[in-house]
């Protein structure tokens, strides 16, 4: 899978916003992270595979794969933050690799599933604005929010995979990928804090941001992905795929997954992660999550 990069530029013009510590994360980042060669494939079981859970791999090898195209749009944005730049192209790196060990496992569990193919559906249907530079949130604090929550969104969903299946493949990469995005939610967060003294943002902008982006999570992005990778030979139905991909991602989480992330939410736009309001939310959201999942469940059947 080729990966576009932007390009770098030699002189970073962001007063305010340290370049040592980001150039050695990168660095470790690169040496140390895993590889497709890592996985145990050979322990693959193909009685504890869930095809239930098959269609949702399918469809997040598509989104993950597509870290490229997202790559784009943050060095458009942060174009004169060449330390930035770098680090987004590190990070769309393993976001492909992400993609290309779920696609392989897919492809074990079902020889038919033509990854290039759906990869080619997907992105000829769900397009991302590379063109833009400046953000979708108003500010570059803005944006660092905004993957703040696309990460803790994709840490908890792993999280919660890894803790559904019984497969021991999957489980495995699940757990390397969680373990990725809870790192990258950390390197973005480390950014975040830099453009806060630089910007001024305050909390109710980093509120507003962060609720942008969860709006954001039933949009056509990942209907698509799990249209693409499951019924090619149908008529795309933003309705039916959406409700169809919730029904089951919504089915894996337990309570623990969404404590941990309501924290990193509540971080990243300046709260206390845990606490009394930590709590409460869990309790909600967990409510929220059954109640939603029975519903989506009728409107299935």
């Amino acid at each position: 899978m080729p990966l576009a990069q932007c390009a770098t530029h030699p002189h970073n013009d962001q007063k305010g916003v340290g370049a040592t510590r980001g150039r050695a994360t990168a660095r470790v980042t690169r040496m140390q992270h895993w590889t497709l060669d890592d996985i145990p494939w050979e322990r693959f079981d193909r009685s504890r595979v869930d095809p239930e859970i098959l269609k949702v791999v399918k469809a997040a090898s598509m989104v993950e794969a597509n870290g490229g195209d997202y790559a784009k749009y943050l060095c458009n944005i942060f174009h004169d933050d060449p330390e930035f730049q770098q680090v987004a192209n590190d990070w769309a790196r393993e976001e492909v690799q992400h993609g290309m060990a779920l696609a392989r496992w897919a492809a074990i569990v079902d020889p038919t599933f033509d990854f290039d193919a759906a990869f080619k559906r997907f992105t000829d249907g769900f397009k991302i604005e590379t063109w833009r530079t400046e953000s979708l949130r108003g500010s570059r604090s803005g944006e660092l929010v905004s993957r703040c929550i696309v990460e803790t969104g994709t840490s908890s969903y792993y999280s919660a995979l890894r803790d559904a299946t019984d497969e021991p493949v999957l489980k495995e990469i699940c757990r390397n990928i969680a373990a990725d995005e809870f790192r990258h939610y950390k390197l973005f967060y480390n950014y975040l804090n830099r453009y806060l003294a630089a910007e001024g943002i305050g909390p109710v902008r980093r509120f507003a941001a962060a609720v942008s982006r969860i709006r954001e999570s039933e949009d056509d992005e990942l209907a698509y992905a799990y249209y693409a990778a499951n019924y090619a030979d149908e008529r795309y139905d933003h309705k039916r795929f959406i409700r169809a991909y919730l029904r089951r991602a919504y089915s894996f989480y337990r309570p623990p997954h969404i404590q941990r992330g309501i924290g990193m939410i509540l971080k990243s736009v300046g709260l206390t992660p845990n606490g009394r309001l930590n709590a409460f939310l869990t309790k909600w959201i967990s409510r929220l999550l059954r109640y939603r999942v029975q519903r989506l469940a009728r409107a299935e059947a």
